[in-house]
């Protein structure tokens, strides 16, 4: 019983902190973060707002950089609505630069710095911008794709001349006040967020302030954070984990941020120790990095009172969070562009978020049934479609109203907006947000990540979460990193497993086919193991599949070590067995 109270009480404070700080978020209301930055620039001058490196940006000075971008922007005729593309590494200008855009009404499109050739013109094209800011660090990596664009927008090299116009100078001589439209409103459009483009070309998300503002509120309110603290942030400022949600509780509150250019797992603990921040915002990946590597002398050496971020594995949560003294570990949910967020309080393992019984008609999420092979949600033969039960997995989706909170903004092509939402769910002429995911939802209202729709696959009749078997994977002594993904082989239903690993001289080959026999069911196990020296990653940490999925098992095309499980233990794969197998010579 006492746990019961200390769970809901907890869940009540940490929502109606939340509805507090929100209260005056309204699509009609002209605070913005550019006049939240102006205000407190205005209440709290000397706060640090941003730490890099040895330098710090107090408010005032965070408000006059701002305004510096928002009246050069102006000088050249950029108005509200219009789009300007932003190409920088992580630095203190790059939050300047969006949120003078932002104080313009101009739409930043904030594009990957991972990205090369054709993504990276074709993120360009997307954004159709005529102006570019751009790093000089990137200023290369422009002028390779440039002839690729029909109409290239010309670009201003920040801290370089080299290949575009001099930004830095046409900055010293712009105005440092008055950066604001004064006709901006809350429901405008603020920026263009990407996709990480793990199974294709990047996508660019719509992102209003109102979403913006909700997106660092509800991190803001997660927290309780406060002036004093302090969020160290190491992930990619293009994105909306470390670019809004990170932001959230430093810049709604008159609080710090801390960032660096690239995430270093080898000085992280140093720069815990250096900058003593109260939280830090984690992606799953950089928790496992930080676990793999060798012991930091800073690693318990720290004022941290909570972490927040998402994708943290259950097998590594509670060794994580006992190694390095995390207090509270926030983990939650949700994506970039979607309507479905939900945050995990209370600590819960393993849970990615809770809505209580008690909040559904607020925060309308439900859990669908869910064809595999279809890919599609299973509809009745009234054809609705039907919610699951306790501990059922299925599709997440949520409830598309114009209610703030509920809003599905879409993307930049319509066509991929429409795909993305799921029309007569419950009711004719309803519709509702597709997450894309299968969660799953216990009696306690706390929910649990399952797999991405498209990797979850069938295998012998039955359906093989790539997620569950990443997670006995991540257990086995030597096993680095797992990249589980279902392959296609001729004349074969459904897919086989195969699992890209990174191993050290820890990693026992000749072992690993009983480890997994004690947890997996024999359909869950991989057929097929490939090493590699290391997995390719996204720019925000999440693991690549489309290439691994295209290349399959075929030894003839692959140079990297693979092995097919036989006879209850892993061999090497070679040519001949591949090619019975898929002759059907071969059974799998």
């Amino acid at each position: 019983m006492l746990n019961e109270i200390a769970r809901e009480a907890t869940y009540i404070r940490s929502v109606g902190r939340t509805f507090w700080r929100m209260r005056h978020v309204k699509p009609d209301s002209s605070i913005t973060i550019g006049r939240m930055i102006e205000d407190l620039a205005h209440r709290m001058p000397h706060n640090p707002a941003i730490l890099y490196e040895d330098q710090i940006l107090d408010y005032r000075a965070l408000n006059e950089r701002s305004n510096r971008f928002a009246n050069w922007a102006r000088s050249l005729g950029v108005k509200r609505g219009d789009m300007i593309s932003l190409l920088m590494e992580n630095r203190p200008d790059y939050i300047a630069a969006w949120i003078g855009m932002a104080k313009l009404g101009a739409v930043c499109a904030l594009v990957n710095t991972n990205l090369r050739g054709p993504a990276l013109a074709h993120s360009l094209r997307v954004a159709n911008a005529r102006h570019l800011i751009v790093g000089s660090e990137l200023i290369q990596a422009f002028g390779e794709v440039r002839q690729e664009l029909e109409q290239p927008p010309l670009p201003w090299v920040l801290d370089g001349q080299e290949g575009g116009e001099d930004l830095s100078s046409a900055l010293s001589t712009a105005a440092v006040d008055n950066g604001v439209d004064t006709a901006l409103l809350v429901k405008d459009l603020a920026l263009y967020i990407f996709t990480s483009g793990t199974t294709g070309m990047p996508k660019a998300a719509k992102i209003s302030h109102l979403r913006m503002l909700f997106m660092m509120y509800g991190f803001a309110g997660a927290l309780n954070a406060k002036p004093a603290d302090r969020m160290y942030n190491v992930l990619p400022l293009y994105h909306s984990a470390g670019g809004i949600c990170a932001l959230g509780p430093a810049l709604t509150t008159g609080g710090s941020l801390v960032i660096r250019r690239k995430f270093s797992v080898h000085e992280f603990w140093t720069d815990i120790n250096r900058y003593n921040p109260t939280f830090f915002q984690y992606i799953g990946e950089l928790c496992r990095y930080l676990l793999n590597a060798p012991r930091s002398a800073h690693e318990q050496d720290h004022s941290l009172r909570a972490i927040t971020g998402n994708g943290l594995r259950p097998e590594i949560w509670q060794t994580f969070q006992a190694r390095f003294k995390i207090p509270k570990i926030i983990e939650f949910y949700g994506a970039t562009e979607g309507n479905v967020s939900m945050l995990n309080y209370d600590g819960r393992l393993g849970a990615v978020g809770r809505i209580p019984a008690y909040m559904r008609s607020l925060m309308p999420v439900r859990i669908v049934r869910f064809d595999v092979e279809r890919e599609l949600p299973i509809r009745s033969a009234d054809g609705f479609c039907i919610e699951c039960s306790s501990d059922e997995a299925g599709e997440a989706i949520g409830r598309i109203s114009n209610d703030p909170g509920h809003s599905f903004e879409g993307y930049s092509r319509e066509e991929d907006t429409q795909k993305k939402i799921l029309n007569d769910v419950f009711e004719k002429g309803d519709a509702w947000f597709r997450t894309g995911d299968l969660l799953k939802r216990d009696a306690h209202g706390y929910f649990y990540f399952v797999d991405r729709i498209g990797d979850t696959f069938r295998f012998k009749g039955e359906n093989v979460s790539t997620n569950e078997v990443a997670e006995a994977l991540g257990v086995i002594t030597g096993i680095k990193e797992a990249n589980v993904y279902g392959i296609s082989l001729p004349g074969m239903d459904g897919r086989a497993g195969m699992a890209a690993l990174s191993v050290d001289q820890e990693f026992r080959l000749d072992q690993l086919a009983s480890q997994l026999a004690g947890t997996l069911p024999v359909y869950a196990q991989p057929v097929f193991i490939r090493l590699r020296p290391e997995l390719e990653i996204t720019g925000t940490f999440k693991l690549r599949k489309v290439d691994l999925v295209s290349e399959g098992a075929d030894p003839t095309k692959i140079n990297d070590p693979l092995y097919v499980l036989r006879d209850d233990r892993y061999v090497p794969l070679d040519s001949q067995y591949y090619a019975d197998i898929c002759a059907g010579r071969i059974r799998l």
